[in-house]
């Protein structure tokens, strides 16, 4: 479980950085840009990975990863501004439908009814620990971008789980491969907002991109060890890190931003809180 918690510090402290993004102005694409260089480098650097390994034809999962990081990104970027960010989260959180039904019907997990009843709880705190008023005014074709930060999020928890299970190579070398990746296709979009929509581009967004690079190559890195050291049990990954970034991001938002949390959040939180004890107790004992 160390592994969880390491990636759910880092998960929610890449959130904290995005939020504070958004209040000093930084451009977040050309952050997120130099964030994937930067993730590059740790790995290099902490890794020393196999250079034919990494010079050679990726696989199509790394290929699908690593073009799909970036742009997931943007989507819930443009979900943020067009249905507000309370909906977004909810969408990105209720994707945990998909992987938990990955682990069921793809990675043949058998679930105890311990799991069960934490997955259940678990569900039940997502929509309670989210459920806020949003003033954002939304139309019908604005819920198109929720939909896709619901699949999006989904498929790639799904993807990390089985580039996680891949033993044709260390799954170091394919997180290299990956940032190496989704760098190309961040620089190719942000080269069209400077060359097409003329958007200046500034030292301050690189220094903030190498800090939110730090972070998240530690969000990935301890995510894909925590599948790998609990291989057998992949919902129990999918749920766990999803109930700790509620419940940390939760406490954070209202200690450091002074959100306005309901009774019904405070039921959520203590909720997923009960889930995650659940799922944990469920390693240790079949019911």
């Amino acid at each position: 479980m160390i592994y969880i918690l390491l990636s759910i510090s880092c998960s929610v402290t890449v959130a904290v950085l995005l939020k504070l993004a958004k209040r000093y102005k930084i451009h977040i694409l050309q952050a997120v840009m130099w964030n994937y260089m930067t993730a590059i480098i740790l790995s290099y650097i902490f890794f020393r990975p196999d250079l034919k390994e990494i010079m050679g034809v990726p696989s199509t999962l790394s290929i699908a990863i690593g073009v799909l990081l970036p742009i997931l990104f943007l989507i819930l970027g443009a979900s943020v501004r067009n249905i507000g960010i309370v909906k977004s989260d909810i969408a990105q959180r209720l994707s945990l439908f998909i992987p938990i039904l990955a682990s069921l019907y793809l990675f043949g997990e058998n679930f105890s009814s311990l799991k069960i009843a934490g997955l259940i709880v678990g569900l039940v705190a997502i929509v309670l620990t989210l459920s806020r008023k949003s003033t954002v005014k939304t139309d019908t074709g604005s819920y198109i971008y929720p939909i896709l930060v619901f699949i999006g999020f989904g498929l790639i928890d799904v993807m990390f789980k089985k580039l996680a299970l891949d033993k044709s190579i260390p799954y170091t070398s394919a997180l290299m491969v990956i940032f190496c990746i989704s760098f190309i296709i961040a620089a190719l979009i942000l080269g069209y907002t400077v060359l097409i929509r003329k958007k200046k581009v500034e030292l301050i967004n690189f220094f903030c991109g190498i800090v939110l690079g730090c972070f998240n190559f530690g969000n990935i890195l301890f995510y894909m060890k925590a599948h790998r050291a609990m291989a057998s049990n992949p919902s129990t990954v999918f749920a766990a890190m999803n109930m700790g970034v509620i419940i940390l991001g939760s406490i954070i938002g209202i200690i450091l931003f002074k959100e306005k949390v309901s009774k019904l959040n405070y039921i959520g939180i203590a909720m997923a809180l009960i889930a995650i004890i659940l799922i944990t107790l469920s390693q240790k004992y079949a019911v």
